[in-house]
């Protein structure tokens, strides 16, 4: 099978899963249903789907409620939105990660590439929850976007190597790879590592430990190939990034996807 064919029915019990996606945006409404029945198709067992700020963390945890088994909660605040974070929020953010339904904690961080929020906001954001998330026992969620150093710097100030941290939809240098690992964390591979001209993401996803290894689609963002520009992204289009993988690593699909899957469970407490 070739990343130009289409997911198909015979996928299903390898038991994929998307450990990054963001199934209460509006491109989703009205249509989870629709977009499950896809990931039955594709094979897609379990998708995380991650709240970025409070009302979107109450959804992201109904959701995993309506669809037990199939749907998880993450929760935190994006960078994105750290302008309209205020103090008294922290413990109602942190009330959310006590509910059984969420997996982890995040996504959050810091992006100095777009001017959503200013950068002192949102390292005061940050910072406040890695010192609320730093007592609990669950994993958390990165975003980083050019800003690499002051996310592990914060990271490594409020006690989280050798903790589970996860850099999803990680795009950066092979240098920035060696530095999450010696830490103790991992990255997260999207559509974007299907990409032709993500050649230095493709040595860094071939040479990647297979106990590690984890795939997400990010949707509705980052459609890969054969799908990329498709908008929206749904999480059933992870199974191409896990052939994609599997072909670039030279390695039968099957074993890539058990693995994938197996690696998300351990790494989440599924």
């Amino acid at each position: 099978m070739y990343l130009g064919q289409q997911p198909h029915r015979g996928w299903a019990t390898l038991g994929l899963i998307d450990s990054h996606a963001h199934l209460t945006y509006d491109d989703f409404a009205g249509r989870l249903n629709e977009v499950l029945a896809r990931c039955d198709a594709a094979g897609v067992d379990q998708v995380i789907t991650i709240g970025t700020s409070l009302a979107d963390a109450k959804k992201a945890i109904a959701l995993s409620r309506e669809h037990p088994g199939r749907v998880r909660a993450a929760a935190g605040f994006h960078p994105h939105h750290a302008d309209d974070v205020r103090d008294e929020d922290f413990e109602e953010m942190a009330a959310l990660w006590d509910d059984g339904s969420v997996v982890a904690f995040g996504e959050m961080g810091l992006d100095y590439h777009y001017d959503f929020a200013k950068p002192e906001n949102q390292q005061r954001v940050f910072a406040r929850q890695l010192q609320l998330a730093a007592t609990r026992d669950k994993p958390l969620i990165i975003h980083g976007r050019e800003a690499f150093d002051d996310v592990v710097a914060m990271l490594r100030e409020h006690g989280f190597v050798n903790r589970r941290v996860v850099f999803h939809c990680f795009t950066g240098t092979r240098a920035e790879a060696e530095r999450i690992a010696e830490h103790g964390w991992r990255l997260s591979f999207t559509g974007i590592v299907t990409f032709p001209k993500s050649d230095e993401l493709q040595a860094i996803a071939r040479g990647y430990p297979a106990d590690q290894l984890m795939i997400e689609t990010d949707s509705p963002y980052l459609s890969p190939v054969p799908v990329r520009g498709r908008r929206p992204n749904e999480p059933a289009h992870v199974a191409h990034i896990a052939r994609f993988l599997a072909d670039l690593r030279r390695v039968p699909y099957e074993q890539l996807a058990q693995q994938t899957a197996a690696n998300t469970r351990e790494f989440f407490g599924l």
